[in-house]
């Protein structure tokens, strides 16, 4: 066994520095490292691996309500862009311009595309003439490019993987029906498959999507009470559709506009699963996205037989789960180290002992608990505990957030609560920018959503004290 090899070093105490732990966890894991290119990141293949599979069980549910995915150019035309006026002025501040080709400059400029309305807008004025035509369900996995300010691996990049969906319907209703059926499918998905607890509800217009009519978000908050939007779904009816005269003819052979939809999520995903499940020995991964679900590894390897043991657990296992085997020189508590610091769910020991008694020794990655089960039976075991280990973190994040979650009657008390345990904060609002931009301003808190469950938590503003019109989720925010 070689000599030379140190422990798998410690990681910075989040309760110190969480946005260095933050660092420390995605550098450590190998789940990403910073590129040559300012503000983008190299998704290394651990960190992708995690991706594979939280995209490839999002597509999946995507297909089955109906939607086909396409992919769009990666350029987009100024002229183009420029056709809905609010669209622009939100982007505009972080679009990358394509100025030159070759040796020669561009008659005219062309963006890397921030997000695609204006392009499905553009297909769809081809493809859609008559009620026949809809709905058009697409969706497309690209990466785009935003001119960010500040980055930070998966959270925010200049450059980052994402999906977004683009649908065009007959009616107002439809179009209605389908921003929150995707809301719900995103939410489902981060409760299930994420093990991440979210809070479905409406943005206000000041934090709406550029030129939607509504937009529609869930929100997360991870472990140090921060919230983070992790999926948003926007209705534009046909603020779009008359922006790029989308028209079509009825059943009555009347024309008449479409409706639409866009909606999307992205590689923040992968941060969120992190901030939100990880501690100091680093990842905690819920076994439904983690690329090794079990890792097996032997216990004094020399011995005869072990080694064999360990491949034919390997291989029983692989029928039912995501398996591998670690058969490296390194001592087994360096592998212990290693794979507790990638998050891996549960690990399996097996030595001589273990093998004399027809037994294997299991360690839970979400609480530590070693438990000593029998190799007879040992899929079925193991199927069960990694459903136990899913629920437990998806519980474990909901007592944070709970335990994170406040009431707030007046900006004294919502400032104290800030300093006090930074999480989500209930209050009450009139409706009027002029208060939520005031309650920015003060305390760097952003309203999170107008949520779908409302409470009336008082008559009046948390800020000005006039008459309130909203419950609303308060947050300092990624």
């Amino acid at each position: 066994m070689a000599n030379d090899k140190k422990m798998v070093s410690a990681i910075t105490d989040m309760e110190k520095d969480f946005p260095q732990w933050y660092t420390d966890v995605v550098k450590k894991a190998e789940l990403a490292d910073y590129s040559s290119v300012k503000g983008c990141m190299i998704i290394q293949p651990y960190g992708y691996a995690i991706w594979e599979l939280l995209k490839n069980q999002l597509d999946e549910k995507f297909k089955e309500t109906g939607h086909e995915n396409v992919y769009m150019p990666l350029f987009i035309p100024e002229t183009l862009l420029q056709k809905e006026k609010d669209h622009v002025e939100g982007f505009a501040p972080e679009v990358a311009w394509v100025t030159q080709g070759g040796n020669n400059k561009l008659q005219e400029r062309l963006v890397v595309r921030p997000t695609s309305e204006t392009l499905f807008c553009d297909h769809y004025k081809n493809i859609i003439h008559s009620y026949r035509d809809l709905p058009k369900l697409y969706n497309q996995w690209c990466n785009v490019v935003r001119w960010e300010k500040t980055t930070r691996p998966f959270l925010r990049t200049t450059e980052f993987l994402w999906q977004e969906g683009h649908t065009a319907h007959a009616t107002a209703e439809e179009s209605y029906e389908e921003t929150i059926r995707m809301l719900n499918v995103y939410a489902d998905f981060c409760q299930d498959i994420l093990a991440i607890p979210v809070i479905k509800g409406e943005k206000t217009e000041k934090e709406r999507f550029a030129g939607a009519k509504n937009t529609y978000t869930i929100e997360s908050l991870m472990h140090d009470g921060k919230a983070l939007q992790s999926g948003t779904s926007h209705n534009f009816d046909d603020i779009f559709s008359k922006a790029f005269e989308i028209q079509y003819t009825d059943k009555d052979n009347k024309l008449q506009y479409v409706h639409q939809t866009s909606w999307g999520t992205t590689t923040r995903l992968v941060g969120a699963v992190i901030m939100v499940h990880g501690d100091n020995n680093g990842l905690v991964l819920p076994p439904k996205i983690a690329p090794v679900q079990v890792i097996v590894v032997p216990v004094n390897m020399q011995k005869e037989g072990v080694i064999e043991k360990a491949t034919e657990i390997t291989e029983r296992l692989k029928k039912v789960v995501r398996v591998k085997n670690d058969f490296s020189d390194k001592s087994p508590g360096w592998k212990f180290s290693e794979y507790e610091m990638k998050g891996v769910p549960v690990r399996l020991e097996i030595g001589p002992k273990d093998i004399e008694k027809g037994q294997c020794v299991l360690v839970r990655r979400d609480n530590n608990e070693k438990i000593f089960v029998s190799l007879d039976n040992l899929e079925e075991t193991i199927l069960k505990l990694l459903d136990d280990v899913q629920l437990n973190i998806y519980n474990k994040a909901l007592e944070n957030r709970e335990r994170r979650t406040s009431v707030a009657k007046n900006m004294d008390e919502f400032s104290n609560i800030l300093d006090t345990n930074q999480g989500f904060i209930k209050a009450m609002w009139c409706g009027e920018k002029e208060c939520e931009d005031k309650i920015k301003e003060l305390t760097a808190a952003t309203s999170r959503c107008i949520p779908f469950e409302q409470e009336e938590l008082s008559d009046n503003c948390v800020c000005c004290g006039k008459k309130a019109k909203h419950m609303v989720i308060w947050g300092r925010a990624y």
